[in-house]
């Protein structure tokens, strides 16, 4: 059935149209098009051809179509509402003035430029873990910018640190990014194994770092003395994101339920702090300070959210269809394990890492956790080549388009590239430790 449908006009069509649909999303920023639209049109009308294809051909009852999607949704939901939770928590600690109050506690510091340069992407690399790497991106380029007195030699290597930085410090945890959420969800890396990419990811970081170090201007930028206080309750946020995160890692490590389940739950848990918060800023006359969590739902990064349910439709409509088999054979098949997840991290510099590491996971690869934790680490960093190669770049961009472009990174990416190459190169020295002390993990048919 699938190589029929591979070579049929359906097939032919369906690649097409996903194509026409990838180019409007890398170019998003010219267009001004939001980049969930054409995926989430695309993702559905993939899947009506095949099912009018299936209906025309008598192939599997003309249900086969309705089988995969029922499994599709189950892998789109759980994430869905895994990221829903995690978007809600990140907008409760911006509107509690989190964020901002460690922005003006680093400017208040008085920093020269070269220390500034280390805080932003030392802070970047441990935030990301938790906050993600989008989030953390973006506050921190956001410190670089109200610093820099427009300093151009400060701000470029500056932001191309704290992108490095937040897709290193994502790529070890199974909260950093939606791709190594995407491997953990999928069970192909335990908890506890992400911490083998901690130190090649310190290294994806750190040798950049380095290199860029000697061309941060000297001297003190001018700071700003304001003070941002939190407003009320936003400790107890914190308090309750710490134990949300480690509610769902419970759900999954050891009561074998989905991590969105105990995500969930810590939703559950926040609207009940919310609700406390509005009664007590009703009652002390403090309109400023009331809390409305069905607001901070409201304000949930839909964009992406819907860019992630048309992803993995129309991608899974490949899979389907043929066309993820064919490339298996001929990337994994013809390169082996190791030199195509190289490739992988690098093709995720040009095209959306969530799709390139749904499609991997949609291969059925045959791969050891060394294997699994080298993609997850390439896919990772790998958008850090280059300026659109991940959310976090793409935001950072957002921040200073004035100074900061695709072509200023883009003098930067031979030094990002080295630190990639050595990245790989400390994975290669601890994957004799990954297999030794953990059993293979073999993929199994989703």
């Amino acid at each position: 059935m699938e190589q029929t449908m591979l070579t049929s006009w359906v097939g032919y069509t369906a690649l097409v149209i996903f194509i026409i649909a990838y180019l409007l999303v890398i170019f998003e920023d010219l267009l001004h098009l939001r980049k969930s639209k054409p995926v989430v049109l695309v993702g559905c009308l993939m899947w009506m051809l095949i099912g009018y294809y299936e209906l025309q051909h008598g192939v599997h009852g003309g249900h086969g179509a309705h089988s995969a999607i029922e499994h599709l949704i189950i892998e789109i939901g759980s994430l869905f509402f895994f990221l829903l939770v995690a978007m809600t928590y990140i907008n409760s600690l911006q509107e509690r003035l989190v964020f901002d109050s460690l922005r003006s506690w680093l400017l208040r510091k008085g920093l020269s430029f070269r220390a500034l340069f280390w805080a932003t992407g030392g802070i970047t690399f441990l935030l990301s873990p938790v906050a993600d790497n989008l989030t953390s991106a973006l506050l921190m380029a956001t410190v670089a910018s109200a610093v820099s007195n427009g300093n151009k030699k400060f701000i470029v290597p500056a932001f191309v640190n704290i992108i490095v930085a937040a897709n290193a410090g994502g790529a070890w945890s199974p909260f950093g990014d939606i791709t190594t959420l995407m491997v953990w969800t999928a069970g192909k890396v335990p908890t506890l194994s992400f911490s083998y990419l901690v130190l090649p990811s310190i290294v994806n970081w750190i040798i950049p770092a380095l290199i860029m170090f000697p061309f941060i201007p000297k001297g003190v930028p001018e700071g700003n003395a304001e003070r941002i206080k939190m407003k009320p309750g936003a400790r107890r946020i914190i308090i309750l994101g710490i134990c949300t995160i480690a509610s769902a890692v419970s759900f999954h490590q050891f009561l074998n339920l989905p991590p969105f389940m105990g995500m969930m739950m810590g939703l559950g848990f926040l609207m009940f702090m919310g609700y406390y918060l509005k009664k007590k800023a009703t009652r002390n006359g403090e309109d400023e300070s009331k809390f409305d969590i069905f607001r901070k739902v409201q304000n949930v990064e839909f964009d992406t959210l819907l860019f992630f349910f048309g992803v993995i439709s129309a991608v899974g409509a490949l899979q389907y269809i043929g066309y993820l088999a064919l490339v298996s054979t001929s990337l994994y098949g013809g390169l082996g394990n190791t030199y195509a997840n190289i490739s992988v991290g690098v093709i995720s510099a040009i095209v959306d890492n969530i799709p390139v590491m749904f499609a991997v996971l949609q291969m059925n690869v045959d791969m050891d956790l060394s294997q699994w934790l080298l993609i997850t680490l390439t896919c990772g960093v790998g958008g850090s080549l280059l300026s659109v190669g991940s959310a976090a770049g793409v935001a950072v961009m957002g921040v200073r388009r004035d100074v900061y472009t695709f072509i200023q990174h883009l003098k930067w990416t031979p030094v990002v590239a080295v630190g990639y190459v050595a990245s790989i190169f400390v994975w290669y020295l601890l994957s004799p430790y990954m297999q030794g002390t953990v059993q293979a993990v073999v993929t199994a048919p989703h």
